[in-house]
């Protein structure tokens, strides 16, 4: 059985969806005015791999994912300089050239990382009508109120406000974060803006007409919005960093159970932050670390993916570059033993052996989610007296929910040590027929390239296609 830290209630729960033949995950994401960091896209790696757990396991499964690109100020009081203009101004560029350009670039960190595109992407500027919705709905029933020009949720409406911390019930009129401007418009200093109409800036581009004046949603509108347009009333588990706890997740509880009048979502999961010696990664300490900068210094993104796998998502986790070489080594490691295994005589699958070796694989992901273990079962399983064919499935259905690339990184290196006993006469041959193959596939000449690749194989040729090309191994 599945089980899960709940955030919400602070303890390890059975996974129990709210229907079966569907289950429903929300992803807090990208808010699109620069790179993401390796810190961001830890949470992402993390949501990814219980995303494949739950369809490996055979649950149907809906993920949504939004795209804030409006309405998020940079501090979550409410105070503050629009992220988005701020990036706008930056780089001398519009509100949605930034949004498209860092949109396109997140996804294709997510790419190199192996992190699966969620179900549904939907950006925050597409749900304008869905957001004046919801906000009328909880004016009507008095969660919210009219002040100074904005729209504001009234924190002391539920009957209980905060979920993921215990305060004392003095806290909701004294505040949480320091040194932040006092909103006069607001009854309670954790009240939070659910509709501007009054901008902070007068260059404010992105604006909506609205039955209380031209303006711009709140950033903690969008999430509740965008959930229950594309996953219902109930949602099963609601994913983010920790530093989303308070107030974003918090605030879509309230405003969301407000609207619906019932219980909103039944899990909450939360990644906890990568830190370096100068604390918790953001853009604007330190080095600025991304996937991109990261491939610069020589490191696959792959290796960062294992890198954060070998540490439960619960736990901080701390980056450096010794830290990242060492899982560098690792992983090479791993691959250098799936190669050889590619090298000797394979026998066949122990089915037998091979459902033990699942077995412990989802024993540790039910635990949790704990990815240490279940890479600790993949070591096992290539330890094994199976044979070789029985470790190799393993590492392939292993693979499905770690995807570390592992069969293609092995296979790639097992055809580059063939490579090298090869005569030249013959690496020529199997070169030009791969770039025949390649033409053919670009003119569209299907039953060409199949012919080609069959050929090969009659040689005792095999070919593998991967993301950075097509490699070959010998096979007699």
């Amino acid at each position: 059985m599945l089980k899960l830290y709940n955030s919400a209630t602070r303890e390890r729960e059975d996974f129990i969806p709210h229907d079966p033949k569907m289950v429903t995950m929300y992803t807090c994401g990208p808010t699109v005015y620069h790179y993401a960091h390796i810190g961001n896209l830890r949470s992402y790696i993390m949501e990814d791999l219980l995303d494949r757990y739950l369809r490996y396991l055979g649950y149907p499964l809906k993920r949504v994912m939004n795209i804030t690109d409006v309405g998020h100020l940079s501090s979550d009081a409410d105070t503050g300089e629009d992220k988005m203009l701020k990036g706008a101004k930056r780089e001398h560029k519009t509100v949605m050239e930034i949004a498209r350009f860092y949109t396109d670039a997140f996804f294709e960190d997510c790419r190199k990382l192996n992190i699966r595109r969620p179900d549904v992407v939907e950006p925050a500027t597409h749900c304008i009508g869905e957001f004046i919705k919801v906000i009328k709905k909880l004016l009507e029933l008095g969660y919210a109120y009219q002040a100074g020009g904005n729209i504001y949720f009234d924190t002391s409406k539920p009957e209980k406000y905060y979920i993921f911390n215990d305060y004392n019930e003095e806290d909701l009129a004294v505040g949480v974060r320091e040194g932040v401007e006092e909103d006069s418009n607001k009854r309670n200093k954790t009240d939070f803006v659910l509709w501007f109409t009054k901008s902070k800036f007068e260059d404010q581009e992105l604006k909506w007409n609205s039955p209380w004046g031209v303006g711009y949603p709140g950033w903690h509108i969008e999430c509740s919005c965008i959930s229950m347009k594309h996953l219902g009333e109930y949602l099963d588990i609601h994913c983010g960093g920790i530093d989303n706890a308070f107030p974003h997740h918090t605030n879509e509880i309230a405003q969301s159970e407000a609207y619906l009048g019932h219980k909103w979502c039944g899990h909450w999961m939360h990644v906890h932050h990568l830190n370096t010696n100068s604390g918790k990664m953001s853009k604007s300490s330190g080095e600025f670390l991304t996937v991109s900068l990261l491939e610069s210094k020589g490191y696959n993104p792959l290796v960062y993916r294992f890198f954060c796998l070998n540490s439960h998502y619960r736990k901080s986790l701390m980056f450096s570059y010794e830290n990242l070489d060492n899982a560098a080594a690792a992983y090479e490691k791993l691959v250098s033993k799936i190669c050889s295994l590619m090298g000797e005589q394979q026998g066949t699958v122990e089915e037998e052996k091979l459902e033990k070796m699942k077995d412990t694989f989802k024993e540790a992901l039910d635990n949790d989610l704990n990815s240490s273990l279940a890479i600790t079962a993949l070591y096992d399983a290539l330890k094994s007296d199976a044979t070789a064919a029985t470790k190799l499935a393993a590492v392939k259905d292993f693979d499905r929910v770690l995807m570390l690339g592992l069969l293609d990184a092995a296979a790639k290196k097992y055809g580059e040590q063939k490579q090298n006993d090869i005569p030249e006469e013959l690496r020529v041959e199997i070169l030009s027929a791969i770039d025949r193959r390649a033409q053919a596939k670009k003119e569209r000449n299907f039953a060409l390239a199949d012919k080609i690749r069959d050929e090969l194989k009659e040689k005792g040729v095999e070919l593998i296609d991967t993301r950075e090309g097509t490699d070959f191994r010998l096979t007699k």
